[in-house]
């Protein structure tokens, strides 16, 4: 985990109204722990390009975890009601900040986002890149566990107040019947259960591409689950020619945050395989693209080189 250097939001942060003491820093300049009771910030709250500097400053005395989310991407609401939780389960170690990346393109931009779910965190105004792309809940406490390692090193160990988890949607996004059983099915380990779920609404309603990036990113976690990303890409590039090896470094190199070294991996198993294991690798490919988003500049590219490819 590491710091985006070429980013940093510390500018977007509210200015004081009085001129600071000399050698004031800034901690001291951002909302102050109340001694009994930890920060006065809120434990999970929305955010749009207009509030960004308000986390921004929190984010100089305890880490802001933001997730970038749309109402078209039912996994990323699946993420957006998984952080709730973990906010609540940390009890104030971070605030939780919801972004409708529809909603707040510009924020979206802001924070370098170029896939949903993603999820960026900020420490002292400095974003910190968590995951691009689905993530399940053990991925997310370890990078979470991370994050709060990186943020005591910086010297960001501030606590929210234990009553500061009201919200202005208390809610959060309303969670379907087809993501509720998915989600059951998911929290089991049950995998395959998750995916009928999917198979099951899309046969329902067969032009919905949002229950298919769903599935797709279903299917991703599925196999991602308990695998250590590091050591799949490490076995990847050791085997070039492994189709398995090859699309599971696709995999893995997604799961870290990474859409065009993904997208690379699997357009090279495409190139390098013909027959059935071409077919395999360019289906698989295609799920990719659904989980990154169409939109994505990345994914725009891979098209076009597919397409080189094949025709």
């Amino acid at each position: 985990m590491s710091m985006f250097g070429a980013v940093d939001l510390s500018s977007l942060a509210p200015r004081p109204t009085a001129s600071p003491e000399p050698g004031a820093s800034a901690a001291a300049q951002a909302p102050s722990s109340d001694q009994a009771g930890g920060i006065p910030a809120p434990l999970i709250v929305d955010i749009d390009a207009q509030t960004l500097g308000d986390i921004v400053a929190i984010s100089s005395q305890v880490p802001v975890v933001i997730i970038c989310h749309s109402p078209r991407s039912e996994a990323a609401a699946q993420a957006v009601t998984m952080l709730g939780r973990l906010a609540e389960e940390y009890a104030g170690r971070f605030e939780l900040a919801r972004l409708d990346v529809d909603a707040a393109p510009e924020a979206a931009q802001a924070l370098g986002v170029q896939a949903i779910p993603a999820c960026v965190a900020l420490l002292a105004g400095q974003p910190v890149p968590l995951a691009q792309g689905a993530a399940g809940e053990e991925q997310t406490r370890a990078l979470l566990d991370q994050l709060l390692q990186v943020a005591a090193a910086n010297g960001v160990t501030g606590r929210l107040a234990p009553g500061a988890s009201a919200e202005d949607d208390p809610e959060g996004p309303v969670e379907t019947e087809v993501e509720r059983q998915a989600r059951e099915a998911i929290e089991k380990g049950d995998w395959a259960s998750a995916e009928a779920v999917y198979d099951h609404a899309i046969a329902n309603s067969p032009a919905d591409a949002d229950l298919k990036t769903a599935r797709a990113q279903i299917r991703m976690l599925a196999r991602m689950d308990g695998q250590d990303p590091a050591a799949l890409l490490a076995a990847a590039d050791a085997a070039p020619e492994d189709l398995d090896a090859a699309l599971a470094g696709a995999d893995a190199a997604l799961a870290v945050g990474d859409a065009e070294d993904c997208l690379a991996r699997a357009l090279d198993a495409v190139a390098r395989h013909g027959g059935d294991e071409r077919e395999t690798a360019r289906l698989r490919l295609l799920e990719l693209f659904e989980i990154i988003g169409a939109s994505a500049p990345e994914v725009q590219v891979a098209r076009r080189r597919l397409a080189t490819i094949l025709y």
